[in-house]
């Protein structure tokens, strides 16, 4: 019996559900990087980067390429980085909510 769309969909968002996977997918929205590239800027331990890294590849959604002694990271498609930059513009409009909320509320207190 095929998995729902549902669930699908709610594995897919527990699979990006970690921010060193999340780090991972916006800096590769650059363009691609070697894995010595992204250690420098996820300051994270390698054996970590590599485990989440393979979670991400055996997902689909970001591609591994040997250029020599060096692996070279990319996202696998376009769509990836839309929904990374979708998330960003969601987050932005929530924090401004927010903030707003919190400018009435110092207002009525005082």
């Amino acid at each position: 019996m095929p998995v729902p769309l549902y669930q699908a969909k709610a594995e897919f968002f527990r699979m990006l559900g970690h921010p060193v996977r999340i780090r991972v997918l916006e800096l590769l929205q650059d363009g691609p990087k070697a894995v010595r590239e992204l250690l420098a800027e996820i300051e994270v331990e390698p054996s970590n980067l590599s485990a989440q890294l393979a979670v991400l590849r055996r997902s689909g959604i970001v591609t591994a390429t040997r250029e020599g002694p060096t692996v070279v990271y990319a996202l696998a498609g376009a769509d990836v980085a839309d929904l990374m930059k979708a998330a960003r513009r969601i987050l932005t409009e929530l924090l401004v909510g927010q903030n707003e909320l919190l400018a009435q509320l110092r207002e009525d207190s005082a």
